[in-house]
């Protein structure tokens, strides 16, 4: 499709949508039709031997005021950077992009607290690099990767911001009238869920101790509130009212953070639950519901069903020396496909996937990105590899997103 036809369609939507938005807004969130962090990516028209890229051109569109996303450069391409960890430069495969990555570091505060604090390496889409912040608690990026919805510190913030990743500018800011601790866009980018919260979910209180290994620490405090539907264009949102789950003693979860997230077609929400069925879904007016047919099956893997949702991620299958993963039916559970990987994180189309896999007898910890193919024994990587044990200071975490 050549730039007149992205504008001509562009303006199509924006018409149809009759939405009054920032300029240039509606093209970045509303007109992607699949979305982020380990979800569900847009199928690509069959599957060809690609070369991995190592260097995204950026070139101007028109007078030079536009500038065309580095993620939507190279498109039919693998562009990985084997030699990089964490990431400086793009790293993308087929429909699916590394959108950003997160480091944690726990951080002492003066009244004997404890705040888990991340930095952000987020793609600058003008650059097609990765640019580290610590200005926000949270985000998620949006479909198509052109815009991320931020909070800002400190948890449960009250406003959401919506950021410009070509101009590094938050475009504008939603009011909420909950205190907000986590987002989440919509597969089709026209809405976020805000998940709610009475206290900074990561955050753990000196008041609220906890025993580890004998010694008292600060603990979590989960204070879940429920969670609103915001309609992106609009600003406009619905606050419902779910705490977090009780145990049959009464006690909450232990997690402080239990963010909602969407199903597959964007239709309900869910939180997770550490027992079967494992998830909760509700209706966007709060409702409980049940779980969808073809999620019956859909587990703990970040990958999650693949686009045309005919396929769900599984979980490890492989063995002491060997690394494998399971691809399974998501209404039957049955495994159909053994493919190589340790971890299945995205959709990259509907047979290729990206995920965690390590090196033939390293350590676990020792792991890298990699795009896996089903039918095929083969990996190609990605990234460099992660370095220390889990939980380690410095491992990054990957977040992903549509082209």
């Amino acid at each position: 499709m050549n730039v007149d036809e992205l504008v001509r369609d562009a303006l199509r939507e924006t018409a149809a949508d009759a939405v009054s938005v920032p300029a240039g807004f509606t093209d970045r969130v509303l007109a992607v039709r699949r979305r982020r962090r380990t979800r569900r990516i847009v199928a690509t028209a069959g599957i060809t031997a690609a070369v991995v890229a190592v260097a995204v051109a950026v070139p101007l569109l028109g007078d030079g005021d536009e500038v065309r996303p580095a993620s939507r450069m190279n498109s039919s391409a693998i562009i990985g950077h084997p030699d990089q960890s964490p990431p400086r430069d793009l790293i993308a495969a087929g429909d699916s992009v590394l959108a950003a990555f997160y480091v944690t570091e726990t951080v002492k505060q003066d009244n004997g607290d404890t705040l888990r604090t991340p930095t952000y390496g987020l793609l600058n889409q003008k650059t097609g690099k990765y640019e580290k912040t610590k200005k926000w608690a949270f985000l998620d990026v949006a479909p198509g990767s052109r815009t991320a919805a931020v909070l800002e510190q400190e948890l449960p913030a009250k406003r959401i911001g919506l950021l410009d990743l070509i101009t590094g500018k938050v475009d504008r800011w939603i009011e909420v009238d909950h205190g907000v601790g986590g987002v989440a866009f919509s597969p089709d980018g026209k809405k976020l869920v805000a998940t709610t919260y009475a206290k900074n979910p990561d955050r753990n209180y000196v008041d609220h101790p906890m025993k580890v290994n004998g010694k008292r620490q600060p603990g979590p405090f989960p204070s879940r509130t429920g969670f609103s539907v915001v309609d992106v264009a609009s600003g406009e949102s619905d606050w419902h009212e779910v705490p977090q789950p009780e145990d049959e003693f009464g006690f909450s979860s232990m997690n402080s953070r239990d963010d909602f997230d969407w199903s597959h077609d964007g239709s309900l929400v869910f939180a997770r639950l550490s027992s079967e069925p494992y998830r909760q879904y509700y209706d966007l007016n709060g409702d409980e519901t049940g779980v969808p047919v073809g999620e019956k099956y859909v587990g703990y893997p970040e990958a999650g069903l693949s686009p045309d949702g005919k396929l769900v991620a599984g979980d490890f299958a492989g063995g002491v020396k060997t690394t494998a993963t399971e691809i399974n039916d998501p209404r039957t559970g049955k495994r159909l496909y053994k493919i190589p990987g340790q971890q299945l994180l995205a959709w990259a189309d509907n047979k290729r996937l990206i995920a965690w896999d390590i090196a033939p007898g390293t350590n676990e910890f020792h792991n890298r990105l990699v795009l896996v193919t089903i039918g095929n024994k083969k990996t190609v990587p990605l990234s460099g590899f992660r370095q220390g044990n889990d939980g380690a200071g410095g491992r990054w975490v990957p977040i992903f997103a549509t082209r």
